[in-house]
């Protein structure tokens, strides 16, 4: 489990991808911000989480499973109970934040996140 990523997963990379071609630019990772989100958008105030369908209890697409199902739903509801405390600090703090799934469109999800962002931070 410590092999795998937690940051620079393909579908963040994809997202980072299309955001930056429509000409939107981010920093990634803040350390300094609560959850350390995937994309921030600094001057607009908008923090973006690319969260994964099994750790984060997608409804459409986590499959429980079988073998220690006690511990894996302990864990995900814990890391759902985090994302949630993240989200409300943030929010606190004057950010905007959105949630992407790993399974949605990238082009949707940019629009979605566009959608935030003053004009002044489009090409």
């Amino acid at each position: 489990m410590s092999d795998l990523r937690t940051s620079n997963t393909k579908p963040e990379l994809r997202l980072r991808s299309v955001l930056h071609a429509r000409g939107l630019r981010y920093r990634i990772h803040r350390k300094d911000l609560p959850g350390r989100p995937d994309i921030v958008f600094v001057g607009a105030r908008v923090v973006v989480f690319v969260d994964g369908c099994f750790w984060h209890g997608c409804p459409i697409h986590r499959v429980q499973p079988k073998a220690n199902a006690g511990f894996w739903q302990n864990k995900v509801d814990e890391n759902q109970q985090r994302d949630r405390r993240n989200d409300r600090f943030l929010t606190e703090m004057g950010w905007t934040v959105i949630h992407i799934w790993e399974h949605e469109d990238v082009e949707e999800a940019a629009n979605r996140i566009e959608q935030l962002l003053p004009g002044r931070f489009k090409p």
